[in-house]
């Protein structure tokens, strides 16, 4: 089945380019894999992988691979998605996923189906919120199963507490 979901974030592109490659390379793929997974698909991550897309003037990403142990014990992939970066107006960006989760045979048929692309689809709300917060350095993640994404927007420095 197909996931996909964006956010905009507050922050111009060139910035967002270097934080995503940072992620990539500080181990913060793998936790906020580890907590999307936990949250919407209820398996256990066994591994993750990622790799640069190639870059260009107008976008950048990554191509990420996730690998749960399922219901049977027996490692399945679960997602293979592309990450990507593009610059949008007003100096933000659009940090968006798009890609295929492949369930359990068993599960891919029925109601089942349709509980599990609900959950696939929080899992990837969850994980985008995750690195939104992480590339803009603001707290709160996207809430899980709280329906399509409002594209919500993050600022890119903290605002100041209001004086007391």
């Amino acid at each position: 089945m197909f996931v996909s979901d964006e956010v905009l974030l507050d922050v111009g592109f060139a910035v967002a380019r270097v934080r995503l490659a940072n992620l990539a390379r500080s181990g913060v793929l793998r936790g906020a894999s580890e907590d999307a997974c936990r949250i919407g698909l209820a398996g256990r991550l066994v591994r993750v992988h990622a790799r640069v897309l190639a870059e260009r003037e107008d976008s950048a990403g990554l191509a990420i691979r996730w690998e749960v142990t399922g219901a049977s014990g027996e490692p399945f992939p679960v997602l293979d998605a592309d990450i990507k970066l593009t610059p949008a107006a007003d100096g933000t960006t659009v940090l968006a996923l798009a890609g295929v989760y492949r369930p359990p045979r068993a599960a891919n048929e029925g109601p089942e189906r349709a509980i599990l692309h609900r959950a696939a689809s929080a899992a990837i709300r969850n994980f985008l919120g995750r690195l939104a917060a992480e590339i803009t350095g603001q707290p709160g993640p996207a809430v899980a199963g709280a329906g399509p994404s409002p594209v919500p927007r993050a600022r890119e420095t903290p605002q100041p507490p209001p004086n007391v």
